[in-house]
């Protein structure tokens, strides 16, 4: 397609961001509410973008996740943000579950200072991680590695897992929905992950902004089963007042 600059430079705003509101592309680009919203149809006709309610987000599919390799680098720096931020709330001698995803696999590298740590995982790159600690008690739950990011996953995963009641149950999650709903794309996956919720004592959530209005198909749990949000922006409406109702304490990295 022939984009002009402004285009070009709004494309680029949502890729990096995951998704925008039309006011803040405005005051972005110095132009009119309407000049965006010019922009933003041409892009969604391009199929490059999809529109939500007073926003924008990058087009994606809801029956299949982005690649592993190409979500280690998205958001990077805000996912080191949230890490920083979850392990400054972490207490040293404490037991936690990690679940799979990339910003967990953050997390796992925030944590390497701590001690007195037992962390039960299904993701192998945080185990590997965090073995370098050797102050910190890595246990790999049991079942089938999925080799394209290390994840295990299924029944056997489940059924370990349940053994456990830890203080922090500390989960990622690949879509946040306007109606409360978090989501994911895997079932087995899913199922592992409302595991871990079950099994905590206090269950934190870790999304950067890009999983705001993000679509996925499989429920995985409701705002409300979440103690702590961390995320690396301002949850755009109608999130705010979701997190409210559902009093979910929210930490902005």
């Amino acid at each position: 397609m022939n984009s002009n600059p402004r285009q070009l430079t709004l494309l680029d705003t949502v890729r990096s961001r995951g998704s925008v509101t039309v006011e803040q592309l405005a005051e972005m680009l110095g132009v009119t509410l309407q000049t965006v919203r010019r922009d933003i149809q041409r892009l969604a006709d391009e199929g490059l973008l999809t529109r939500f309610h007073g926003g924008v987000r990058i087009a994606s599919s809801t029956i299949e996740n982005i690649a592993y390799r190409q979500r280690e680098t998205l958001h990077a720096e805000g996912k080191a943000r949230i890490a920083r931020a979850v392990a400054a709330r972490v207490p040293n001698d404490c037991s936690l579950i990690l679940n799979i995803g990339t910003t967990t696999e953050a997390i796992a590298k925030a944590l390497l200072q701590h001690t007195g740590l037992r962390v039960i995982t299904n993701n192998l790159n945080v185990a590997t991680i965090l073995s370098d600690n050797p102050a910190c008690e890595v246990i790999v739950a049991g079942g089938p590695v999925r080799l394209r990011d290390r994840a295990i996953v299924g029944e056997a995963t489940v059924e370990f897992i349940r053994q456990f009641k830890v203080d922090i149950a500390l989960i990622g999650v690949s879509s946040i929905e306007s109606d409360g709903t978090l989501r994911d794309f895997d079932l087995r996956e899913v199922k592992v992950a409302q595991t871990i919720i079950a099994q905590g004592r206090e269950v934190w959530l870790a999304a950067d902004a890009s999983k705001f209005n993000r679509p996925a198909m499989i429920e995985l749990a409701r705002l409300s089963q979440i103690d702590r949000l961390f995320t690396d922006a301002e949850p755009p409406a109608p999130f705010p007042e979701l997190l409210e109702a559902a009093q979910v304490q929210c930490e902005i990295a």
